[in-house]
């Protein structure tokens, strides 16, 4: 099954939740599959997307210590490809660089480039590390910039690791919550939750594509046509 854009397509907020209520479930999933130590994402996972952000709020400026910016590699990397030398390489940035450049980033927000640039410098960080913690501080301006969301939405791939390219994507997951939240009355759809339900799409469909049965991601709608047919009978299917 391919993820490419069924999911991105569709504009009705009840399959996005849907599709979001299986985050989880996921993550487990993914977390007990092979190549995963202990399954060690799952509590990586709770901490990146429960407990960092709640730290990075509880202070008078927004920050990273050192030795959640490390955490946040380990996560990283657990979620994608694990490459070691970055683990170690994060570790050598001095704490005190680590705080003072964080806290800059934040502080240029809403300028994501600037922030991705700022947060560039320190030594191990690209682009898609440094989404990270964008997405942790401020997931109303930031997603972090995952494969798998990337590769759901037309025309964002091959994926290139640079600012430019995440800017591309965070325009297009900013649009898509923004379509959201003129269609579902909570409007509380982030660029962040709009990346997570990507994940959750392209990762269950292909490690267990009947976590998604139910839920159907049709075409865009055309003017006129009726939302993304959402019925419980009928098997989800990515387009």
């Amino acid at each position: 099954m391919s993820s490419g854009g069924g999911l991105f397509d569709c504009e009705d907020p009840a399959v996005w939740r849907a599709v979001r209520e299986k985050y989880w479930d996921t993550v487990k999933l993914k977390s007990a599959g092979k190549g995963q130590k202990e399954g060690k994402l799952l509590p990586l996972d709770k901490w990146y997307q429960e407990e960092l952000p709640v730290a990075i709020a509880g202070r008078p400026d927004s920050l990273l210590k050192h030795e959640e910016l490390v955490k946040l590699m380990e996560w990283k990397l657990a979620r994608g490809k694990f490459r070691p030398r970055l683990q170690q390489l994060v570790a050598t940035n001095p704490s005190d660089t680590v705080e003072r450049c964080t806290k800059t980033a934040f502080a240029l927000l809403p300028d994501v480039r600037a922030a991705i640039t700022e947060l560039s410098s320190l030594k191990a960080l690209g682009p898609a590390t440094a989404s990270a913690v964008l997405a942790a501080g401020a997931p109303d301006q930031a997603a972090f910039m995952a494969d798998e969301a990337v590769e759901g939405i037309p025309g964002l791939t091959p994926i290139q690791y640079t600012a430019k390219h995440y800017a591309a994507y965070l325009q297009k997951v900013s649009e898509r919550a923004q379509t959201l939240n003129k269609a579902d009355s909570r409007q509380d759809w982030t660029p962040h939750s709009v990346e997570l339900c990507l994940w959750t799409w392209a990762v269950a469909g292909k490690l267990q594509p009947s976590m998604l049965d139910g839920i159907s991601a049709g075409e865009k709608r055309q003017a006129g046509e009726s939302e993304c047919d959402s019925r419980a009978t009928k098997r989800h299917k990515c387009r």
